[in-house]
Parts: C-alpha cells; structure tokens; sequence
C-alpha cells in the first residue's frame, strides 16, 4: 500500500469522504483548508484521509475513510499512523481527532492509536447535520474529541 498527498483538487475522492461526513459543506470546508492523502494499493484507492492545521500547534485529522469493502483489514491504522507521522513532519505538537458517540470501532482504534479522549461537544451531529445519523444502533449526537501529543 502507498499512502501519498492528492494535490489535484479535482482527484480528491468526494464520495469517499462523504461516508465519514455525511455534510459536503463542511467537507468542502477542512479541504480548503487542508492536505488531503489517499492510500493506494496496485493502483486502487482504497482510503483517504484529510488533515489540516488546527492551531499553531495542533494539527487535525478532519476525515478518514476507508472503501466499505476493504474495511476491517488495518487500512484505517495505516492511514492514522501516516497521518501522525505528517503532522510531526510538519512540526505539530499535537494532534487530535473527532468522531460521533456512536461510532464505537473507531473510538477503540483511535485509543489503540495512543489517542486520549479529551471533551465531549454534546449534540454536535444533531445541531450541525440535517439527517440524522444513526451506527451500531446508536443515534448519533454528541462528537468526542481525542488528542495525541506528538513530541
């Protein structure tokens, strides 16, 4: 597998960014903002992730996504350690992640990454997201923020 950054605005894989963040405003939004990386295996992308500048020394993986049918294989993994290794690159201290109350596999995977959970930002999806948005049986309303401190 190659992971490296999609530098043409027009290559950057909308539908599959759209399975994390179902909102294309805000997805629209961090990559105007951001780098975008997609991993690549014999030619085939297969995950995507996108990670911009928080603060001057946070960086942010805004989206992460991998090909529902290549899912459960440790794309996901590879991907947030390729991120972690661009943000100390780029000279973070920090970074964070963000994902729903409801999405329990990647709330273990981001923790088995050396994530911590830091807040809780209560009713998030339900304030910001038309549709609701429902995983595991779990509606999904409040976003929990985790960091990992890179230095």
């Amino acid at each position: 597998m190659e992971i490296h950054q999609i530098t043409d605005k027009k290559m950057v894989p909308m539908n599959l960014l759209l399975l994390a963040d179902p909102n294309q405003q805000i997805v629209e939004n961090y990559l105007g903002d951001g780098y975008c990386y997609g991993a690549y295996q014999r030619g085939n992308l297969i995950g995507v992730y996108v990670l911009i500048k928080k603060s001057s020394g946070i960086a942010e993986i805004a989206n992460i996504a991998v090909q529902p049918d290549r899912q459960n294989e440790g794309i996901g993994r590879k991907l947030i350690e390729h991120a972690i290794g661009e943000a100390k690159n780029l000279g973070f201290e920090h970074i964070e992640i963000g994902t729903g109350n409801s999405s329990i596999g990647q709330l273990a995977l981001y923790q088995k990454c050396g994530f911590h959970m830091q807040t809780i930002i209560k009713d998030f999806f339900t304030d910001n997201y038309d549709e609701p948005i429902e995983e595991n049986g779990i509606t999904c309303r409040d976003m929990i923020r985790l960091s990992k401190q890179l230095t």
